[in-house]
């Protein structure tokens, strides 16, 4: 799910009133996933650091392209155990912890939430979405998902997870405090919205709005109507204004299936579509209503404000910063945010940076540089690398030491190079 993907962030097609609802607290502009897709994103989430820091760079397994001009390093395929989570530091402070929903940071169950600190683990396995096949019906029961028993036939795997969810919070011990990990499957493919759903956007279908998909935008209902229900019991359970609620998102939108616009291309590139993501923070009572703030943010930023409100410690090493101080306080973080994807998906393998309204690409193939300014070209359309060589340069040496800090692990000559592969036109394409 992009930034676009919202009527908050200014969509007219997809309808998510109750997520617009959490914008009443804040609302970044300027957030990012820390990583193009999917699992390492999570790892980010789940650890406060940088997915190359831990060097789970790809979502798990990855795309497997033993043709193309660079080889691909050995990353780790799992969320190493030696890693203390988010959960793990919580639970030293009294919570109780509970995931729902999508895990994908491991095949072994031993990498699984009910391993990595989650008290409880309802459908976090290995797998990255639900599967349509002779055996399983993807988001209509029944799922063929681990950890997670089928509902009857037809059951809606969104409105499965939130009614797990829900049971969580009503049967909560009471004085006891809980962290919900509620990562719904959804809006990944595959795309299946509910029929009803699917025929109400049909008929909103407008031929000149760029977002078009009535399938994706019943799935982007579902999820809003989970919100609304998760919100509407907490309210019951009289525990609004002593929860802290954070939406946020793994990668951009998938770029065939909803448009990024004005952000360049989505999900798998290195460009804006691929990472800019929503965050909105809302918490009833304490947090200022409808402040929109323009600092940036990334994913281990929401493990280090969750850490610092809990009273957690937080390991050695961590990447992300508490807006906690950017919220209350305005403060500004001067740093550069860094992306390392030494993979190919849509894209090829690249590296990049943003500072201050400047953002550099750093292609490895050939190791050429994408320069753009996105205070005045945030469609990324003009690239000033020849024109701005002293900002390549600052920029590609803070790229660079930074690799070096974290240890970042970067694809290597391939010997089975086949050009005429990796040329073709959509060699690259695909979804995963």
């Amino acid at each position: 799910m992009g930034r676009q993907d919202l009527s908050t962030y200014g969509s007219d097609f997809y309808k998510t009133p109750a997520i617009d609802k959490l914008a009443d607290g804040v609302k970044f502009t300027n957030a990012y996933s820390a990583c193009t897709v999917c699992s390492p994103t999570r790892a980010a989430l789940m650890t406060g650091k940088y997915p190359a820091r831990l060097h789970v760079t790809d979502w798990i397994k990855g795309k497997n392209m033993p043709w193309a001009k660079l080889a691909v390093p050995d990353w780790t395929m799992h969320l190493d155990l030696k890693e203390k989570t988010i959960a793990e530091s919580l639970k030293e402070v009294g919570y109780k912890t509970w995931h729902v929903g999508k895990w994908h940071l491991g095949d072994e169950e031993k990498y699984w939430p009910q391993n990595q600190g989650f008290d409880v683990n309802i459908a976090g396995n290995f797998k990255g979405s639900p599967i349509k096949n002779d055996k399983s019906n993807g988001y209509f029961s029944p799922y063929g998902l681990e950890m997670i028993e089928d509902g009857p036939t037809g059951e809606y795997l969104t409105d499965r997870l939130t009614n797990e969810a829900i049971n969580l919070i009503k049967k909560r011990p009471k004085n006891q405090p809980f962290f919900l990990n509620l990562a719904h499957y959804a809006v990944h493919t595959p795309i299946q919205g509910k029929e009803e759903k699917i025929k109400k956007y049909q008929a909103l279908l407008k031929g000149a709005n760029p977002q078009k998909n009535p399938e994706y935008a019943a799935m982007i209902e579902s999820v809003d109507e989970s919100i609304a229900r998760v919100m509407k019991t907490l309210e019951e359970e009289k525990l609004l204004e002593n929860t802290f609620i954070v939406f946020a998102t793994d990668n951009g939108a998938l770029a065939p299936i909803s448009t990024s616009k004005p952000f360049k291309e989505g999900k798998g590139w290195a460009y804006e579509g691929g990472t800019r993501t929503p965050l909105l923070i809302y918490w009833k009572g304490k947090i200022e209503s409808k402040k929109v703030i323009d600092e940036p943010a990334i994913t281990m930023d929401i493990y280090s404000t969750i850490m610092s409100l809990a009273g957690a410690k937080e390991p050695e090493n961590v990447d992300g910063k508490s807006l906690l101080p950017v919220i209350t306080e305005n403060k500004q973080y001067d740093r550069p945010l860094f992306w390392h994807y030494p993979h190919y998906h849509l894209d090829k393998p690249h590296g990049s940076v943003r500072y201050g309204d400047w953002k550099l690409i750093q292609y490895f193939e050939d190791m050429h540089y994408e320069l753009y300014n996105l205070k005045t070209d945030i469609g990324e359309t003009r690239n000033l690398s020849k024109e701005q060589p002293e900002k390549v340069n600052e920029l590609g040496m803070l790229m660079i030491n930074w690799r070096k800090e974290v240890n970042a692990q970067m694809p290597s000559i391939n010997s089975n190079y086949i050009p005429e592969k990796a040329n073709k036109k959509g060699a690259y394409s695909g979804i995963e």
